[in-house]
């Protein structure tokens, strides 16, 4: 049985409370917490890892319950996200029995206390891509999502090594990708910098099926930290790259990301900012192939940043939308006949998704040759959406 001293968590839940009160969504909740944690150095170690665990799962019910106090709702996050709970023990003594079942279980027993709840978790569940298993991929929300890395091709058995070396656990999900518990420092990994890549499971596979020819041209206009140029060279090294992003710090990041792993393909880089047309920088420009790794609302991802299923609206979501559009239109041109141009978000919104696609092809006569979303939520993982269209004429 559980042993907990009761004023202790007490006085965690007070910091839970205090630290939820000044938070404004202004930023990402990682950085804030930071600040915060600075701010109350008074705090020891253990109390600011309770502090976040108790915060992050209190996110994770989106504006489920929202009546209800913040340390009712926080108890039902932890009953719901763990499996023992001192939170739970206190407040609520007569769950604990029950703590332990499966999730849906839990979310059934949750549900004959307060009533249906699920509905509320995730923004705007009428708008989710067609393919996307609704109940799943709320109920996913509740569960941290693995640390994925993928390892850089003849260097397997290296990181395999060194993580076997370390005492590290790790799952072998493909040959080139490794799942590991979130929050597992890769800093201690030094000696293997470089050999993998931090690349969710699903990101891993939006290239999945493309033909990438060796000499072949591409343009990752959007390429902000460089993870899908990395994926794309790892498929085929010997390229003609171009890469863009809108800021020139962004793509220093690629620089640094690139040379750590080793990059040898010579590739050309352009700050062009595509909501807007760019013949005056592109003149002469023509590519074998475009990723499009278009800016999005991330609703694939807020199992990594739970924050954000109480802070997007709508209009966010509209916006997104025609910023991809415009983005799209903007690239096009410089993709040759009968090349694909490769359309990825990592959202789960059909507006984002489907609708674009659509849209983009009617405009510009693409063929639509295939739209897939990679369901992450019941692996652990991100949750994406790509398309591959072909330009015919």
């Amino acid at each position: 049985m559980l042993e907990f001293n009761p004023k202790r968590v007490q006085g965690q839940v007070r910091n839970f409370e205090r630290c939820m009160a000044s938070y404004s969504f202004n930023e990402p909740f990682s950085r804030y917490l930071t600040q915060f944690y600075k701010s109350n150095k008074q705090m020891g170690s253990s109390d600011r890892r309770m502090n976040s665990r108790y915060c992050y799962h209190f996110f994770r019910l989106g504006k489920a319950l929202s009546t209800l106090s913040l340390q009712e709702r926080l108890v039902v996050a932890e009953f719901l996200c763990e499996s023992e709970s001192a939170a739970v023990a206190l407040f609520q003594p007569d769950w604990i029995s029950r703590i332990s079942d499966d999730l849906p279980s839990k979310i059934a027993f949750i549900s004959s206390i307060y009533g249906d709840f699920l509905g509320d978790v995730f923004p705007f569940l009428e708008d989710l891509s067609p393919a996307i298993n609704k109940e799943e991929f709320i109920t996913s929300h509740f569960v941290q999502p693995d640390l994925y890395i993928r390892l850089q091709k003849g260097k397997e058995d290296v990181v395999k090594k060194e993580l076997d070396r370390q005492g590290v656990q790790y799952q072998i999900i493909a040959p080139q990708t490794l799942a590991l518990a979130n929050g597992t420092n890769l800093q201690q990994f030094r000696k293997i910098d470089g050999a993998y890549e931090v690349q969710d499971l699903s990101s891993q596979q939006t290239l999945d099926g493309v033909e990438i020819m060796p000499k072949s041209s591409w343009w990752d206009c959007c390429a902000a930290s460089g993870g899908k140029s990395l994926l794309l060279l790892d498929k085929e090294p010997d390229i003609k790259l171009m890469v863009s992003d809108i800021r020139l710090s962004i793509l220093r990041n690629l620089d640094e990301r690139f040379e750590r792993a080793g990059v040898k393909t010579y590739f050309r880089k352009k700050i062009l900012d595509l909501s807007t047309p760019v013949e005056n920088l592109m003149s002469g420009e023509a590519f074998d192939g475009i990723l499009l790794d278009a800016p999005c609302s991330g609703s694939g991802t807020w199992g990594r940043t739970p924050e954000m299923l109480s802070k997007i609206e709508k209009s966010d979501i509209d916006a997104y939308a025609d910023l991809q559009k415009n983005i799209a239109s903007n690239v096009i041109p410089y993709l040759k006949v009968g090349k694909p141009l490769i359309y990825i978000t990592c959202s789960v919104y059909a507006q984002e998704n489907e609708e674009v696609v659509n849209q983009v092809a009617a405009e510009f006569g693409l063929e639509v040759e295939e739209m897939r979303t990679i369901a992450g939520y019941n692996k652990k993982a991100d949750s994406m959406f790509v398309a591959r269209l072909k330009k015919s004429s």
